[in-house]
């Protein structure tokens, strides 16, 4: 698994083989799912096994710090219950879900197309140094937080700069110009409970 931290960096993938080094494109979104546990069952006091917690550490460790620290969004999802499947289902279908993605996608695109950025990036994800830091600084109030929560979550360089593209999107998909406070703190809260 952590010979994808650098493919996950860079957008490509470079093989070396003899003589010869190549490289190839491999921006991709990697989409992954891990149980809290072996059992899965770690937050269920009656059906946990015997060796909780220390279960959970274990299992947890097996992905390093470094490799989490690439993800833009880790969320831990609790069991769903048997009353919430009869729920109704949510007010905001995935038709409207799609519009307004795409709306934030065009956002993100005619910002980057700009005449300064026009030969660089083409989405959030894509950004970096001076770009990022011109089309994602928030306001005064989210910078103050920015700050506050990287020194006391430990953010590192890499995890700073992944709250605030995806504040950046989040602010696009809520149709703001400026990233705002709010914006923040739900990307930070997207770090996850664990690596932060």
């Amino acid at each position: 698994m952590d010979s994808l931290r650098q493919s996950i960096e860079t957008g490509r993938a470079v093989v070396s083989r003899a003589n010869h080094r190549f490289t190839y494109p491999a921006r991709f979104q990697l989409v992954a799912a891990m149980n809290p546990c072996r059992c899965g069952h770690i937050g269920d006091p009656a059906r946990a096994c015997a060796r909780a917690p220390r279960c959970a550490q274990d299992y947890q460790s097996r992905l390093s710090g470094p490799l989490l620290d690439r993800f833009d969004i880790l969320i831990e999802v609790p069991p769903v219950s048997a009353a919430d499947l009869s729920l109704p289902p949510p007010k905001e279908g995935s038709a409207c879900v799609a519009a307004r993605v795409a709306a934030a996608r065009q956002r993100q695109l005619d910002r980057l197309t700009r005449a300064d950025v026009r030969e660089g990036p083409r989405s959030n994800a894509e950004t970096d140094g001076e770009i990022l830091e011109a089309i994602a600084t928030p306001d005064e109030a989210g910078r103050n937080l920015l700050k506050t929560s990287a020194e006391h979550l430990g953010l590192t360089a890499r995890g700073y700069h992944r709250v605030l593209r995806v504040a950046r999107t989040i602010a696009d998909l809520d149709g703001a110009d400026k990233v705002r406070r709010c914006h923040v703190a739900e990307a930070l809260a997207y770090r996850g409970p664990r690596h932060v």
